[in-house]
């Protein structure tokens, strides 16, 4: 019953992991496409005109991204549970909370390597730069699939944590 108390703090960090992840990733697709931001993102989530573009697109990033703490933090902190010792399992928590932000960033930070398919991204007629739209569209979708191919290495990962420590007992 007690480690069903670290639920809390460990979806908080995983929270806190995933929104500063967004707003990070949005600077750099900001770089890449300002017009994603300009012409969609800021329109979708409200953003007035008279905040500054960068503080916008961090905003944007921790709306659109810290729920992502509670998708991919819950199934890894109740495989923790199944570490004995409970500040082990909390270490292990964090430990993969990290591997996943790492990989999800990497991951996504590929993306970038490729041309954007133009042809299946919608840009809006507004768009001064479609290019960069595309990127950073291409961005945005790469970095959920990476959460969710993190995640699942997260839970392998995780998974072997417990083994090894139900192995030590």
């Amino acid at each position: 019953m007690m480690r069903l108390f670290q639920l809390v703090p460990m979806l908080g960090l995983a929270c806190l992991l995933a929104g500063g992840y967004g707003m990070v990733h949005n600077q750099i697709s900001y770089t890449v496409g300002p017009d994603y931001f300009h012409t969609f993102k800021f329109r979708q989530f409200r953003i007035p005109d008279y905040f500054p573009p960068r503080i916008g697109a961090a905003l944007v990033g921790w709306w659109a991204s810290w729920w992502m703490g509670v998708v991919i933090g819950l199934p890894i902190a109740f495989l923790s549970f199944g570490i004995p010792d409970r500040h082990e399992g909390w270490r292990g928590f964090v430990q993969v909370a990290l591997i996943v932000v790492g990989l999800t960033f990497g991951l996504g930070m590929l993306s970038l390597l490729v041309d954007p398919p133009m042809a299946y991204i919608p840009v809006p007629e507004n768009a001064l730069d479609p290019i960069g739209f595309g990127r950073a569209a291409m961005l945005h979708n790469t970095s959920y699939l990476a959460g969710g191919f993190g995640l699942l290495v997260g839970l392998v990962i995780m998974g072997r944590k417990v083994r090894h420590a139900r192995r030590q007992m």
